[in-house]
């Protein structure tokens, strides 16, 4: 698998697929790659898809110091660097949309148009989940704390349908502390300020039944960034990008081809 080298020294491991104009994928806190696993091939009519494992996620290194969006949006920079890749669309889900307001606000010579999905603006303006999925989630039972987690994500029609395995949960190699750091990293986003400094033309999208991230987020973020459509997947949890692919996947290639 080919890596890059990041400005820090840290080797960053990157993956190409497909053929067409560049488009990035962000996964998940604590995810790889392998987030994307189900609807990649979505994208590939007329897209080159191109992830990346975080630093502290699967093929990447995993060194124990601070991570933060601002710095993964600098390591997507350096694969694009390594791929010769000026500008591309960028889609970036959960934490993957923190990461990618980062690179549209700090980086926007390299950011052709954006899809902001089922993420927030973070900081004191983002909308925090509630107290009981907070409770839910921090569970010690490894197992329950992990049901959990998946009814957050999918909805029960749709998990038993679908009994597994799941590449959404979080990256079963990473060391506890490249987990605390990720985890660190997405608390203390927040683009408040930056959002109106964005000039990708933008797509937010969000399920209408997320409680993991709270779909007020995606109005806050749809309302802040100029000129950002809106559109709200109905039933749809956390991971409205996979159960409602269907949907969603054909509204994302839309938009970007629209912005062509």
């Amino acid at each position: 698998m080919p890596h890059v080298v990041a400005a820090d020294g840290v080797r960053i491991a990157y993956q190409c697929q497909g053929a067409g104009a560049p488009l990035v994928l962000l996964a998940g806190q604590a995810n790889n790659h392998h987030w994307w696993d189900r609807v990649r091939a979505d994208f590939h009519t007329g897209h080159r898809t191109i992830t990346l494992d975080y630093r502290g996620t699967g093929d990447s290194d995993k060194p124990d110091d601070p991570y933060s969006t601002e710095l993964f949006a600098r390591d997507v920079i350096a694969v694009l660097d390594a791929l010769g890749a000026e500008r591309a669309d960028v889609y970036g889900t959960s934490m993957g949309g923190r990461v990618a307001q980062r690179l549209a606000a700090d980086h926007p010579h390299r950011v052709r148009a954006l899809v902001l999905g089922c993420t927030s603006p973070g900081g004191r303006h983002g909308v925090e989940r509630g107290p009981d999925v907070r409770r839910a989630l921090a569970q010690p039972e490894p197992t329950a704390a992990r049901q959990v987690l998946l009814e957050l994500m999918y909805t029960p029609v749709w998990l038993a349908a679908h009994p597994g395995p799941y590449t959404t949960l979080g990256d079963t190699g990473m060391p506890p502390h490249a987990r605390r750091r990720h985890l660190r990293a997405s608390d203390q986003h927040d683009a408040w300020d930056l959002l109106p400094g964005i000039s990708a033309p933008t797509l937010v999208v969000h399920g209408t039944d997320d409680l993991l991230n709270p779909t007020a987020n995606a109005h806050l973020l749809a309302d802040r960034v100029p000129g950002a459509r809106l559109h709200l997947v109905p039933g749809a949890r956390h991971g409205y990008f996979e159960e409602f692919r269907a949907i969603a996947s054909p509204l994302v290639l839309e938009f970007l081809n629209q912005v062509r």
